[in-house]
Order: C-alpha cells, then sequence, then structure tokens
C-alpha cells in the first residue's frame, strides 16, 4: 500500500497548485539557479506537437520550450511542452506583442492592427544566471483560417428529474403464540405486503437556442504588390479586424442559431419492496413509473449577413465562408453582397 501511494505522488503534484517547492524537493521538478548554466536556447512548438512554430498568426498561440545549457554538458529542458523538469520560474520574460502565460503559452493578440508590419520578440532571462539570455522573434503570418463567430449560444440542457424512491420491504410474520393445550407453536401469520416504489420525476425541458447575430462584413485590398486583404465584421455591438493573406488565408463569418438545449433525462422509477416472510408471504410492492425525459429546446433563428466588397477585392471574395442556419439546421436568409467602394478599414 505504502509503494502504490509513492507511484501516485507524481500525479497529485502535477494537479497541485503551489506544490512546485515540493515537486523540486522530491526530484520531480528543476530550478536553474544553482546549477551551472551557461545558456539557453527558445523555440515554440504547436500544441499537443513538436511541430516547430516560427510565427504566429493573430489571435493564435503556440508553446514555449525553454533548452538550458550547463557547465557539464547537460541540457535541462523546460516542463509542459518539452517533456522537462525544469520550472518555468526559472526565467523572466519581456515580452513585446505577444503574451506569455504560466504554462508557456504564447499568444499573438487577435486584433491585426495591433502587430501589423511588426515583429513580435519574447526576451527570455535565466533567474541567477545574467549571462544566459536569449531573444525569441517572432513573425506574424495572415494565411491561416480565421473565424468571425457571431452565432447565438446553445440551450441549456433541462434539468435531469429526480430518481424515484424504492418502496419498504414487507414486514416479516410475528411467531405465534404455542398452543396452551399441546404447547406447539401456533401456525405462522402472513407476512406484510412490500411498499410500491416511487415514480421517476420527469425531466425538464432543454432552453431555446439563441438567434444569431446580425452581421456587416467589409472586404477591401490593402496591397497589390503583396495582396493582404482587410475585413472588418460588425454585429451585436462587436467589432472584429482581420488581415488576410489570400495565398492560403480565409475568413469564416458565422451567424448560425445556437442549438436547442437537450431535455433532461427522467428519473429512475422506485423498485417495488418486497413481500415480508409469513403464510402466506407479502405481496411485492408495484415498481414505480420511469419520469418521461425532457423535449429539447428550440434552436434559434439564422442571423443575417451583409458584405460589402470593393471592386478591387472582388476576385478574392471566394477566400469568404458564410454561414448563417437556424439552430435546427435549416438555411436561413441568403448572405446579400454588394460590390461597392469599400475605404480603409484602419
Amino acid at each position: 500500500m505504502f509503494h502504490s501511494r509513492l507511484a501516485i505522488l507524481p500525479l497529485v503534484l502535477l494537479v497541485c497548485s503551489g506544490c512546485s517547492d515540493l515537486a523540486v524537493f522530491l526530484g520531480l521538478r528543476t530550478r536553474l539557479d544553482k546549477l551551472p548554466v551557461t545558456s539557453i536556447t527558445a523555440s515554440l512548438v504547436s500544441k499537443g506537437s513538436v511541430q516547430p512554430v516560427r510565427a504566429l498568426a493573430p489571435g493564435h498561440a503556440a508553446q514555449l520550450v525553454v533548452v538550458a545549457n550547463t557547465a557539464d554538458g547537460k541540457q535541462l529542458i523546460t516542463v509542459g511542452a518539452g517533456h522537462g523538469k525544469v520550472l518555468l520560474d526559472s526565467f523572466v520574460f519581456t515580452a513585446t506583442l505577444v503574451q506569455i502565460d504560466a504554462h508557456g503559452k504564447v499568444s499573438l493578440p487577435s486584433d491585426p492592427r495591433i502587430s501589423e508590419g511588426k515583429i513580435a520578440n519574447l526576451h527570455i532571462a535565466t533567474v541567477g544566471h545574467p549571462d544566459a539570455l536569449t531573444d525569441l522573434q517572432i513573425a506574424v503570418r495572415y494565411d491561416v483560417p480565421f473565424l468571425a463567430n457571431f452565432s447565438g449560444t446553445a440551450g441549456a440542457r433541462g434539468f435531469d428529474g429526480m430518481d424515484g424512491l424504492d418502496g419498504s420491504q414487507g414486514s416479516s410474520a410475528m411467531p405465534s403464540p404455542p398452543d396452551p393445550t399441546t404447547g406447539l407453536p401456533g401456525p405462522e401469520g402472513p407476512g406484510g405486503n412490500g411498499g410500491d416504489g416511487g415514480n421517476g420525476g420527469d425531466g425538464s425541458n432543454g432552453g431555446d437556442g439563441a438567434p444569431g447575430t446580425a452581421v456587416h462584413l467589409w472586404l477591401r485590398l490593402e496591397s497589390t504588390s503583396s495582396p493582404l486583404l482587410q475585413a472588418k465584421v460588425s454585429g451585436g455591438g462587436r467589432d472584429l479586424y482581420y488581415l488576410i493573406d489570400p495565398t492560403g488565408g480565409t475568413l469564416k463569418v458565422s451567424a448560425d442559431g445556437g442549438a436547442g438545449g437537450p431535455g433532461g433525462s427522467g428519473g429512475r422509477a422506485g423498485r417495488g419492496g418486497s413481500g415480508g416472510s409469513g403464510n402466506p408471504s407479502g405481496f411485492n410492492g408495484q415498481d414505480g413509473r420511469t419520469g418521461s425525459d425532457g423535449q429539447a429546446g428550440q434552436g434559434g433563428a439564422p442571423g443575417t449577413i451583409t458584405v460589402s466588397v470593393d471592386p478591387a477585392t472582388e476576385p478574392y471574395k471566394n477566400l469568404l465562408i458564410l454561414s448563417n442556419r437556424s439552430g435546427s439546421g435549416r438555411a436561413g436568409p441568403a448572405p446579400t453582397i454588394v460590390i461597392e467602394p469599400v475605404p480603409p478599414l484602419w
């Protein structure tokens, strides 16, 4: 039993907040301040893989991996995406344009107006080793699929019905008093009947999906030498901006209605109690009725999409993916596409 508890200790430490010091004490994690670190290198990898990432698109993120080289020839790698033991608090990060969180996720703001024409940089210093520094420069790319989501939210799931209570067990017959003449036990009396099981409660209905938003999209060509498309999508009090490289980039605008929430499940029927023993035995109680499942909520209504495309951008309008279906899957009104002059969007 003692060894099995030790075996699960690393798993506990991984999910426990504030356990870094204990993990270092047990040798499961490492800090670099007292080790002979001579230099560090850094890179980004995609989440869940070791594929290198050299550029980020607005609104996208990657995972940081830092490798520390020591005077005795060792390479020590950070936790998380690096699958090493070095804690990220071994470093001090100074980020330009990007943000980095406590788990090493490096993300670029979704608004392209912040990063256009710039190079993001992550300066990394090693705690306790002022000469172990590196800078990770991150280019900005726009040749990826972008999503402007103005769809309605799905309805809430209905509450499940309560399970019915099981019926009580029938009482057994009490011993009869002996016959006063013969002294023999008297005949056994009848057993009590079992109680009926309770009915399961009905599940409640799911909530209705919210409707999609009425949105307006503007699309224009920002430059002709190296084509980049400016896009602005407005609806429901929100303005979203995109910069799209047509050699691989797309923009999907979604104004779908939210799906109806599923109904809650009916409660389990209570089982009838068994009859008590006796002569004759009691009857078993009747099982209760299973509760009815709740009905799914109604799908939200589709939103509407209006698109203004600058004449110079018309050859690229096939990069737009427009979706406005109801929450139940019915097609909404066809998007309205107007070819008209579109001024600079920022």
